[in-house]
């Protein structure tokens, strides 16, 4: 484990408050490029219970590329259904994941929070970039035209309680959570959907282990009681269940209150620990802006929303995937400050279609009015007879602003802003999925050889801001330097699209595709000017 000598260790490129999931993973990113990052966390000891219980195969996707996909199926269970029902027990939705996803992860996977963020956190601080300093508050924070310094004050051992220090860093990361320091800093307003619920969440952890959940993850539309019943990742599971009209949070929040509503499920303290009883409100909210000069959101401390689309942290790690790879190119001195602006008006596209698909479940879920759950019942009973997605009609996760490729009519191209789809591929000796095989950083996937297509000086700017050009060939075809495509999934894909090679960025979104040979040295040009600065404020 690396430690500094932090007498002299109080300067920094970027700081990041709050030791999360979404702060960890945003400073490892930061620190794989060379920076040096303090990460201020005002507890001493990590959250030792479990809060978030699921990801997406997205997610699961960067936390492998900062280097945790070996300890992913430890901590983790492919969520292989998603079941509602009624009342009266009759199925009214039943989604099944599949085991694999465009991204070569589970679509869905259960999880234990605490165990995820150890493994962030012991990363974290095996790299001579990063500084964890637990047990620091950010306090006050001051903007020059330089740069930031942040005065923290110890809370840990009551002995040093009041000692201060002053930290100073180019950038200040908030990932500090819902009542955020650093926003309260940045002067933005928020938009409140007005979304809000009370719901008790337990944490159990069954004594048989054998014990098999049929759906693994089940959402009860009972007027009555609304309820949630889902794993909590391996050996646990978790409960949800929605404060009714008439009770108390104090009545609702006690032990035994917990116990009698695990009744129906025959768990008791004989043979089931209560791990944690907790009354969470539910919001729908955003800041309108993420960042301000020097200041950044990130997370929680960005945006707030129901769980029923399971993707709160799912929503926070996409936003430092995002912001990582920008933050780390204006700091090199190879794209201007208003790259930073493309962070907002991404993510933000990206975050209202999360929350309004949560608030849309949600409001079908909370639903309280037995004559309106009766409809619904009828209604959702009648799609699913005709075989109806009740979620196609969701607007799909594509990017449609920002850092993307714009055709002469300044709209998106045909792949631009999607999500690039990952395969399987043998590189050196190594067959993995693309990421762990060939490694992190801007793409260009294509099926022949694209540096013929680029002049000397556009392949100098291509390895100075780490764009591989990179050759995928049918396995049976592959020399000892190639990328074999093991799946057939990579050069599929490029079929499909009927692209000739396509652009991925670091957070693994499409810049852009070129349709032929002749359309792949425009497509690098179009990034590197966006990245110059041109005309990258266009509208999407």
């Amino acid at each position: 484990m690396h430690t500094h000598d932090t007498m002299d260790a109080d300067a920094f490129d970027v700081l990041v408050v709050g030791a999360g999931p979404v702060g960890l993973t945003t400073a490892i990113q930061l620190g794989t490029h060379g920076w040096r990052v303090g990460v201020l966390e005002r507890w001493p000891e990590p959250y030792a219970l479990p809060r978030a219980v699921v990801f997406d195969h997205e997610v699961a996707r960067v936390l492998a590329a900062v280097g945790l996909g070996h300890v992913l199926p430890e901590l983790s269970e492919p969520a292989s259904d998603y079941e509602w029902r009624n009342a009266k027990g009759e199925t009214l939705l039943k989604l099944a994941f599949d085991e694999s996803s465009h991204s070569g992860w589970p679509y869905m996977s259960m999880f234990t929070q605490p165990r995820l963020e150890e493994a962030l956190e012991e990363h974290a601080r095996a790299m001579p970039t990063v500084d964890v300093l637990r047990g620091w508050e950010a306090v006050d924070l001051v903007e020059d035209a330089t740069g930031v310094l942040l005065t923290a004050r110890r809370t840990a051992a009551p002995e040093d309680a009041g000692e201060s220090r002053e930290l100073r860093a180019s950038y200040v990361v908030g990932c500090d959570g819902a009542n955020s320091f650093v926003r309260s800093r940045m002067d933005v307003s928020l938009t409140d959907l007005g979304f809000q619920y009370d719901w008790l969440v337990l944490d159990v952890i069954p004594h048989d282990r054998e014990r098999v959940w049929s759906p693994l993850n089940l959402q009860l539309c009972d007027p009555e009681r609304p309820s949630t019943v889902v794993s909590g990742g391996p050996g646990r599971r978790r409960w949800e269940f929605m404060r009714m009209p008439g009770e108390t949070v104090e009545e609702l929040n006690r032990a035994d209150t917990a116990w009698k509503l695990l009744e129906p499920w025959n768990l008791h303290s004989g043979n089931a620990t209560l791990e944690r009883h907790s009354v969470y409100t539910f919001q729908a909210r955003w800041a309108d802006s993420w960042r301000k000069g020097r200041l950044i959101l990130a997370g929680d401390a960005a945006h707030l929303m129901p769980p029923f689309a399971g993707q709160g942290m799912c929503s926070g790690i996409r936003d430092a995937a995002n912001l990582t790879w920008k933050l780390h190119l204006v700091l090199s001195g190879q794209a201007p400050e208003s790259l930073l602006d493309t962070y907002t008006e991404e993510r933000s596209q990206h975050l209202r279609h999360a929350i309004e698909l949560s608030v849309f479940l949600g409001r079908i879920i909370c639903e309280q009015d037995r004559t309106k759950a009766a409809e619904r019942d009828t209604h959702m009973l009648a799609d699913q007879r005709a075989r109806k997605d009740p979620l196609a009609a969701m607007p799909a996760r594509t990017l449609t602003g920002g850092m993307v490729a714009h055709g002469e009519d300044g709209r998106p191209t045909e792949q631009a802003g999607r999500l690039a789809h990952q395969g399987r591929v043998r590189f050196r000796g190594r067959t993995d999925l693309f990421d762990q095989a060939v490694g992190p950083g801007f793409a260009l996937i294509a099926a022949q050889d694209p540096r013929p297509l680029l002049d000397d000086e556009t392949v100098a700017w291509c390895a100075q801001v780490g764009l591989r050009l990179v050759t995928v060939v049918r396995e049976d075809e592959a020399g000892p330097d190639d990328i074999a495509d093991v799946d057939g999934s990579c050069l599929g894909r490029l079929e499909a699209t009927g692209q000739h090679a396509l652009l991925v960025r670091p957070d693994h979104y499409v810049f852009g595709g070129a349709a032929s040979a002749e359309d792949v040295p425009g497509l690098v040009t179009q990034l590197r000017e966006r990245l110059s600065g041109g005309s990258a404020a266009e509208p999407g």
